[in-house]
């Protein structure tokens, strides 16, 4: 993955910018914030309802970051982009055979034709025999609304990924470790070990904000942390959460109760554990956690 020093974050209410030096060390950041629905994430529909609003934003942070003519990161809301983790017993070595057969198996998983498909995909180890892939689609016709405002500010959209996929850089590697990270309405659910992607999900809650319970939280996460316990035959080692800002207090006792583990603020343990750097604290501050993901993954 190329690894590009700007990244832009689009979420439903901000855009966010951030770039690193050539040293890895954070060079400046900006952040506007978003009209209420001016971005609405969607896997098949229009995203950028108000263009004019979510355009003037990517315009501000880019001219405050002194950002043109350069390739850029889109991190991008998890609606947009559906994430598989898949099993083979053999998988082509080749990309032109690979994408086909990837398209072929998943077109049943996703809400939108094979041929309006952006696809990529990377090995892991596997559990046992076999190959493990991670594979991310999205709709072309979706991925190109980012990458038109992207191009719009005079930029090159070089890397586009998910908010959580970036943010998962955050975890530690060792112990298995779920993450449940709210964006807006969107709960995305993901397991690591390792390094290794076990699980992913990405929902819509029931309620958001204020009427979000615990109990709502729990019933989307169960799937996820239920199909790694049946699958890799252990239990989850920690709870990482993000997104509930000042609410996490309230859910962390039902957490700690149901998986028998510590649940602790996704940036407030990777701060306390030295994986972000002084420099990143600004980032971490304003709960930046996709953009401090790709930072990590540059490094």
């Amino acid at each position: 993955m190329p690894h590009v020093s700007l990244a832009i974050e689009l979420a439903p209410d901000r855009v966010a910018a951030a770039r690193w030096s050539r040293t890895g060390s954070l060079d400046g950041y900006a952040v506007e914030s978003l009209p209420p629905g001016a971005l609405v994430p969607s896997a098949v529909e229009t995203n950028i309802v108000n263009s004019a609003a979510v355009k003037a934003a990517v315009t501000s942070v880019c001219e405050r970051l002194r950002s043109r003519d350069e390739d850029v990161a889109m991190i991008l809301p998890d609606t947009v982009i559906r994430v598989f983790v898949q099993h083979f017993e053999d998988f082509p070595r080749s990309a032109e055979e690979a994408v086909p057969m990837l398209r072929w198996k998943l077109k049943k998983s996703v809400p939108f034709e094979a041929d309006e498909t952006v696809i990529s995909f990377m090995r892991q180890a596997p559990r046992e025999s076999g190959v493990e892939v991670v594979t991310s689609l999205a709709r072309l016709r979706i991925i190109r609304e980012y990458e038109s405002l992207a191009e719009g500010a005079g930029l090159r959209p070089g890397v586009v990924l998910s908010s959580s996929l970036a943010a998962i850089s955050l975890l530690e590697e060792e112990k298995p470790t779920l993450l449940a990270r709210v964006s807006g309405s969107t709960l995305t659910t993901a397991i690591v070990r390792r390094g290794v992607l076990c699980g992913y999900r990405c929902t819509e809650l029931p309620a958001y904000g204020a009427n979000l319970t615990p109990q709502m939280l729990l019933e989307e996460i169960f799937p996820v942390a239920a199909y790694y316990q049946d699958t890799w035959q252990e239990t989850i080692k920690s709870v990482r959460v993000a997104g509930l800002g000042t609410r996490l207090p309230e859910f962390i006792p039902p957490l700690e109760q149901e998986f028998g583990c510590e649940v602790r603020s996704l940036v407030s343990s990777a701060i306390s554990d030295g994986r972000i750097k002084d420099d990143a604290r600004p980032l971490a501050d304003r709960e930046l956690e996709g953009l401090i993901g790709w930072m990590m993954q540059r490094g």
